[in-house]
């Protein structure tokens, strides 16, 4: 089948889980790969927990069905963590990015995958002035993967919100891509 990467992100109702989501797979997409984003939700309301999936390929993608064992995890509320096995599935060597401004090795994670934390809350405070969180985490995702390309993101972010929000946006997403790839190298 040729490349095929799996990415699942747990977050609350209303912190932009599914348009995180949708911006991986647009950017794969502006990359020139084959991509899928899809949530899973039911009535919930706002600040319930909200499972959305991406997934990106260099061949046509036929699988329809949710996730069970991604490549990568994105974590928007570490709050999921207690009384949920988020990590159920993610296959070894695989990539868990938090939203925490606490570092990787408070979390209980076996050494088996790799933890990057971002304090997205307050960076999308500091710069959107709102906390919303899905670019940041998008962001650092990019950053921490090397799946997507920053600029396809920037692109996509900005087709969705045009003008100063977008910017904004854009800045924040930057900020954590930066931040992350600074770690890391």
């Amino acid at each position: 089948m040729g490349l095929l990467k799996e990415i699942r992100i747990h977050g609350r109702g209303g912190q932009g889980n599914v348009t995180a989501s949708e911006f991986l797979a647009e950017a794969a997409f502006a990359d020139g790969l084959y991509a899928q984003a899809f949530p899973m939700f039911g009535s919930e309301r706002h600040g319930a927990p909200v499972t959305a999936y991406t997934r990106i390929s260099d061949k046509p993608i036929r699988l329809r069905s949710q996730i069970y064992q991604p490549d990568y995890l994105i974590i928007q509320d570490a709050s999921l963590f207690a009384g949920n096995d988020l990590l159920e599935g993610l296959k070894d060597g695989g990539l868990v990015v938090i939203n925490s401004p606490r570092p990787a090795p408070d979390f209980d994670i076996p050494d088996t995958f790799e933890v990057v934390t971002i304090p997205a809350t307050e960076l999308a405070l500091d710069i959107v002035g709102k906390p919303i969180i899905n670019t940041i985490m998008v962001g650092a995702f990019a950053a921490a993967s090397g799946e997507i390309h920053m600029e396809a993101l920037a692109r996509s972010v900005r087709e969705r919100y045009p003008g100063e929000l977008g910017e904004k946006e854009v800045v924040a997403m930057k900020d954590a891509f930066d931040r992350v790839k600074g770690v890391r190298t």
